[in-house]
């Protein structure tokens, strides 16, 4: 228990729902609603709205604050509920402050964006942050900043609860878990905070080997039953089964991994119409899809959807899911 949080409920799936928009590109709440319901009823727990995939640096603070209050609503009373927040100082308090007023369980630090980095100055962000938001906070890492030193560190603070992992480089991620099960006066092997992969369902076989928890998925959006099964099976040690799983939802992650991940929105909102919830256009300046693309896309999703179907049976029969 950290923050008041039990940190046994991070180690799962982490889904960033997609952000719907109508066909004047304003929030679609209420297709944003019924989204975030058949997550839940698919067995999804942990839920970052408005983040990365959700397309965090298109969304105004409001629109964060609402998607995050949707998600609420939403959602089950068990669920869990992370916000973004990131960009000028400012910025990241405000939306901190006000997603808490609206049910938030935490927050997530997404990565800098800022030029002319420093550990001294990034840690004075985040404890300046911290000092302000009072909520349990995830700090996402995808470059040098924040370095393992400091995410170390960090582990100490009382809101610090766990970290989103997305360097990709495993030595490294190993390197820290295990220097944080070290640095733990608790033992019995274990960590303070939780670390978790945030690169999905490409990178989360190999972080769990490392000493991760749970994941990030973007995937997951269209096959959540398949994502939760591929996490159960690392997470139980059958490591042949959850590689299984996770060529069955490679094809959505290679595709959006093309052209140094620019089909990673655009792909997603495709697929999801495919299905039958239209998310309208991802905003500018993330990519929009040619015909030819929507027609690759409609054809790869097709053997993932298939699969989809067969755990939900699945796991509907076994009462994991609705």
């Amino acid at each position: 228990m950290k923050a008041g949080l039990d940190l046994e409920r991070l180690r799962t799936v982490h889904l960033v729902p997609l952000t719907a928009f109508d066909s004047d590109g304003k929030l679609n709440l209420a297709a944003q609603a019924t989204h975030i319901r058949r997550m839940y009823d698919a067995g999804i727990r942990v839920f970052m709205p408005g983040a990365g995939t959700s397309e965090f640096h298109s969304l105004s603070a409001s629109e964060i604050v609402d998607v995050v209050r949707v998600t609420r609503e939403a959602s089950g009373p068990d669920a869990l509920v992370f916000a973004p927040v990131g960009m000028q100082i400012g910025h990241a308090i405000e939306i901190g402050t006000r997603v808490r007023e609206v049910g938030a369980t935490g927050v997530m630090f997404m990565p800098f964006s800022h030029p002319y980095l420093c550990s001294v100055g990034v840690r004075d962000y985040y404890l300046e942050a911290l000092e302000q938001i009072k909520l349990p906070a995830l700090i996402y890492k995808k470059s040098p900043f924040p370095s393992d030193t400091l995410l170390l560190e960090l582990a100490t603070h009382p809101w610090v609860v766990g970290v989103k992992y997305a360097e990709n480089n495993m030595q490294d991620f190993r390197r820290v878990v295990l220097a944080d099960m070290a640095a733990n006066t608790a033992g019995g092997g274990t960590t303070r905070i939780e670390w978790l992969c945030g690169s999905a369902e490409r990178f989360a076989p190999y972080y769990m080997l490392g000493g991760a928890t749970g994941f990030t998925t973007g995937a997951g959006n269209i096959c959540p039953h398949l994502s939760l099964a591929m996490h159960a099976a690392f997470a139980a040690g059958e490591f042949l089964h959850g590689m299984e799983l996770q060529q069955q939802i490679l094809p959505i992650e290679d595709y959006r991994a093309r052209e140094g991940d620019s089909f990673n929105i655009s792909m997603l909102k495709h697929a999801l119409s495919v299905i039958g919830t239209d998310f309208g256009a991802p905003r500018p300046p993330q990519r929009q899809l040619s015909s030819k693309e929507k027609t690759e896309i409609e054809q790869i999703i097709q053997p993932v959807i298939r699969a989809e179907h067969d755990i939900r049976h699945e796991m509907v029969a076994a009462g994991f899911a609705k």
